[in-house]
């Protein structure tokens, strides 16, 4: 018999959400991977302590049962880090006298660089999208204009899938190119767009108008739907599965993706790792680092293509 998570699991994600900004689908992997370890609990161990008063015994032998289960070591990882920044959150709020899960050792995980699109290859999807928009009839529908504008800000601006559905109108400044993003934690940051993405959005702007004056909608947000709701994460998620299958033939292609070529592109053109880091809105500088990894993977496959010694 075991019991479920306990109340303290949704005050901290009442936390996540209203303090830190988090987003439904992270909302989301907090609570399934937090209940996930309550459940695993016994019922009653016989000890008169609060539920989440555990010893970190209770979570090593939580995530032994997971390894044997064949659990992969990221899943693994995740369901670690989450029951650490509950624990911290716990600690915080004195509703237990220290972290356990400090005392777990994560588990070793494989180094997978992202691939990456070369700049070429990029330049082209897009392009190959640009013309598709140009081409379709703006009387039948008001969308692929305003994917052309989703594509150019994912790539031309490194933005989050996240932070470009959430954009409003007032974020966007045309006059000097740039918006405001409001990234994890309720962190802002300004990102420039090129003229790319001005043009783009120059074409948007007067059908999304249109759009919702025929869907009698009314909206703050930049980017919406046939119906003239605000887009969502997985909406953008199929507009560039459907454009990639379309153009590329790669159906394995997602917004983030297009994050990862614009700092990838920006590094191998010389761009300083810090200057990067602000533009990603990275609070650390080890998470812009792993573009230098994939940077020296590359530099490396020229050089066993190309020098005569290799």
């Amino acid at each position: 018999m075991s019991r479920g998570a306990p109340p303290e699991v949704t005050q901290f994600l009442e936390h996540l959400r209203i303090e830190r900004n988090y987003s439904e689908h992270t909302l989301r992997n907090y609570r399934s991977d937090l209940e996930s370890f309550f459940c695993s609990l016994p019922a009653n161990d016989g000890a008169e302590k609060p539920a989440i008063d555990v010893g970190y015994l209770k979570i090593r032998t939580y995530l032994a049962q997971l390894h044997a289960a064949r659990r992969k070591p990221t899943t693994i990882a995740r369901k670690l880090a989450a029951l650490r920044s509950f624990y911290k959150y716990a600690c915080r709020e004195e509703m237990v006298s220290e972290n356990p899960a400090k005392l777990v050792s994560s588990p070793r995980l494989p180094q997978i660089l992202p691939e990456v699109m070369t700049v070429e290859e990029t330049n082209r999807f897009i392009d190959d999208v640009d013309k598709a928009a140009a081409e379709a009839d703006p009387e039948k529908s008001e969308l692929p204009v305003r994917d052309r504008l989703i594509l150019e800000l994912l790539y031309g601006s490194g933005l989050r899938v996240s932070e470009l559905v959430g954009l409003n109108l007032d974020q966007v400044d045309m006059a000097e190119g740039v918006l405001l993003a409001r990234g994890k934690g309720k962190k802002e940051r300004i990102v420039p767009f090129g003229g790319r993405a001005l043009a783009a959005a120059a074409s948007y702007f007067p059908a999304r108008r249109e759009l919702l004056r025929k869907n009698g909608a009314d909206t703050q947000a930049v980017f919406v739907n046939a119906r003239g709701g605000r887009l969502t994460t997985r909406s953008v998620a199929r507009i560039v599965k459907k454009y990639a299958a379309r153009f590329r033939g790669d159906t394995t292609l997602h917004p983030h993706s297009l994050r990862h070529a614009f700092a990838t592109h920006l590094l191998s053109e010389g761009a300083d790792l810090r200057a990067i880091q602000e533009l990603l809105g990275h609070s650390s500088l080890s998470s812009t680092q792993k573009y230098t990894r994939v940077s020296i993977r590359q530099l490396m496959e020229v050089y066993d293509k190309t020098h005569p010694r290799a």
